[in-house]
């Protein structure tokens, strides 16, 4: 196993009390494999890939318990421990290019400094890797890319860059937080083809975080569902899209464009809106927009058993559905 996370939870303090932006999250990653996270926006998604490489903010109290990566304690790591394994064995890819580069430094600088901190080479060898790198992404006249700075660069080609310095050290595990959103149709297409065939070379883990359950299907091999703070369901990707079992996962997959439909008929939507996670909640997060909602699912309710390896946080669809949740 390369990354064994049980019961990860983040709380952030804010003027209006604890945001409970991830509650109790598990999930595992094995060397090569693709897990999804899918969601809405506010799921804690983001959050959750944050507190892997240990980027939250000082307002949030992050707890667990057990984190590790192939077999080291990450809750027990210091600063430099983690600073250490972070960029190395263990890289992000950012959704916002302009925000994940230093304007005020060249793209050589940025790329070079990636590597000569976790690596002992001399700053030509740096550059030699950086060029090779930015090659390997899809950028030509590589070498001269590097003396440009991130304003220099199409949108398209700053997200290459942040691809390109995340795969610096050739990491185990990859961390693709919604790295195409705010490009075009083609050029997502384009850096997602790009992730795959880098994955497949250097026989990387990657968990990519994304709204797009059309991509989710083509490159996925597991997929966690979360929804308010949770994992309301985790499957197998053929499973999932072949027989989704949690209603908000029912109702996500109903959201998609289905070109078969007639082209003016408008798409299903969730009624009601997500609760806030700064208010306690009972039972079920998705109660109050469930069409099968109960008096039992104001309880707490646990990822119950579907299938093997398939698991979700409802009574009434699980592999027991007359169980009901421990008071």
């Amino acid at each position: 196993m390369l990354l064994n996370v049980d019961r990860l939870s983040v709380e952030i303090a804010t003027p209006r009390g604890a945001l409970r932006a991830v509650q109790e999250v598990s999930f595992a990653v094995e060397k090569g494999e693709t897990l999804c996270i899918v969601g809405e926006s506010g799921c804690g998604k983001s959050v959750t890939a944050l507190s892997l490489l240990g980027l939250l903010p000082r307002a949030a109290t992050r707890t667990a318990a057990q984190m590790t990566f192939d077999g080291r304690d990450m809750l027990a790591m210091s600063k430099a421990e983690t600073r250490a394994l972070r960029g190395d064995r263990l890289s992000m890819i950012f959704q916002e290019p302009m925000t994940a580069l230093n304007p005020l430094h060249t793209i050589g600088r940025q790329l070079t400094d990636v590597y000569r901190a976790h690596r002992s080479a001399s700053k030509e060898a740096a550059r030699v890797r950086a060029a090779d790198l930015l090659e390997r992404v899809g950028i030509s006249n590589a070498r001269a890319r590097l003396s440009q700075y991130p304003h220099e660069l199409s949108g398209g080609l700053r997200q290459r860059v942040v691809i390109a310095m995340a795969l610096m050290c050739e990491p185990e595990l990859i961390v693709a937080d919604e790295p195409t959103t705010a490009l075009d149709v083609t050029i997502q297409a384009e850096l997602l083809h790009l992730l795959a065939d880098l994955q497949r070379s250097m026989g990387m883990a990657m968990i990519m975080i994304t709204h797009d359950l059309g991509l989710v299907s083509r490159i996925a091999d597991r997929v966690l569902v979360m929804y308010a703070g949770q994992v309301v369901e985790s499957a197998p990707a053929a499973e999932l899209f072949a027989a989704p079992s949690h209603p908000y996962t029912r109702a996500l997959l109903g959201s998609v464009p289905d070109p078969s439909h007639p082209r003016m008929q408008p798409l299903p939507s969730i009624r009601g809106t997500v609760p806030s996670l700064t208010e306690p909640m009972q039972g079920c997060h998705f109660l109050d927009r469930c069409e099968l909602a109960s008096d039992a699912c104001r309880r707490p309710i646990p990822l119950l058993p579907v299938a093997p390896r398939h698991a979700a946080r409802c009574i009434k669809t699980a592999a027991h559905p007359a169980q009901e949740a421990p008071a």
